[in-house]
């Protein structure tokens, strides 16, 4: 990818014109942008889909600023903590009662900003990857991924330690699960999911469902996409109570990606190696071709030290966060 987006750039004459794709947004959503700042970018028509989110800046008095900002958009426990700028469910945490948000606001950075969230619980949890060009009036759904969380089935007698040790996939990410209590020995035949972060870092399980996609899906998708300005590839993760919800447009958006989100549908471990690897390799030519149409109609990229910028400050950002969960 790296050798890919080289040539491109010396094609396309410039390092960050992917940046351009979505030039609204900071970066276009490489790195470093605020997610709050993508919601701020909905229009009313688009609104009906967000899932209710405030921003909160860590700091003293930073938990009663949260449970503010809780009250005023009608939350109550469990919620979403989340940073403000992520990557991967860094530093995402579900959030039971006054006492973990104060630990959670207390373990932040401070000046830094922090999401609350509603917490949606939803069996379903997917990530829409949309297109549209420049120069058309209408974009398009090109893949639907379905994620499940990290779990393990109960055998009666062994504990959750033991069945992770025993589990091919997640047996490498057992720390990340301690939080569970992995020393509970679960019922037989119980399914226990490990954490409330379902990404493919966590051990979240990723499925192809672009067949699944409907016109009134895509006719959602496109309404919230095109309320925002100049936005023309996008990652839209949102979570639904069933497929047959999802398919009629019933779900809320929990987050909005730019032109650096991830083609997760390639992370479907039923998807072979090449064609995995074929199908990233064409999103990333097809943002450069999109960003050098909208440089040819007057959005500049954002250079490369500034892309340099937004991924040092993510990077350092992460190692800060409090832990996800």
């Amino acid at each position: 990818m790296i050798v890919q987006w080289l040539v491109l750039a010396l094609r396309y004459r410039s390092l960050s014109l992917p940046s351009a794709a979505d030039p609204m947004i900071d970066a276009g959503g490489l790195a470093g942008e605020s997610k709050i700042a993508c919601f701020a970018q909905v229009g009313d028509a688009g609104r009906p889909w967000l899932a209710r989110t405030a921003e909160v800046v860590a700091g003293r008095d930073a938990a009663t600023k949260a449970s503010t900002a809780m009250a005023a958009l009608g939350l109550d426990f469990p919620i979403i903590a989340k940073p403000d700028i992520g990557w991967c469910g860094f530093g995402v945490r579900r959030i039971d009662d006054p006492s973990a948000l104060q630990a959670y606001c207390d373990a932040y950075p401070a000046g830094e900003s922090l999401l609350v969230q509603e917490y949606l619980d939803h069996s379903g949890e997917a990530g829409l990857f949309y297109v549209r060009h420049p120069h058309e009036t209408r974009g398009r759904l090109i893949s639907l991924t379905v994620r499940s969380p990290p779990t393990v089935r109960g055998d009666g007698t062994s504990s959750l330690r033991e069945l992770l040790a025993r589990d091919e996939r997640l047996r490498g990410r057992a720390a990340l699960y301690e939080s569970a209590g992995l020393d509970r020995v679960p019922g037989r035949g119980t399914e226990v999911p490990l954490a409330a972060v379902w990404s493919y870092r966590m051990g979240g399980l990723y499925r192809d469902c672009s067949g699944e996609i409907t016109r009134a899906l895509e006719e959602c998708i496109d309404t919230v996409a095109t309320s925002m300005p100049h936005l023309h590839v996008a990652r839209f993760d949102i979570r639904f109570a069933s497929m047959h919800e999802l398919q009629h447009g019933n779900f809320k958006i929990i987050e909005i990606n730019g032109a650096g989100s991830e083609a997760i549908e390639f992370f479907d471990p039923c998807v072979p190696f090449f064609t995995a690897y074929r199908g990233i390799l064409a999103k990333q030519a097809m943002v450069f071709a999109l960003a050098a149409a909208n440089r040819a109609s007057g959005f500049a990229p954002c250079g490369w030290r500034a892309l340099l910028r937004g991924f040092g400050r993510q990077a350092r950002l992460l190692g800060r966060y409090p832990a996800s969960n």
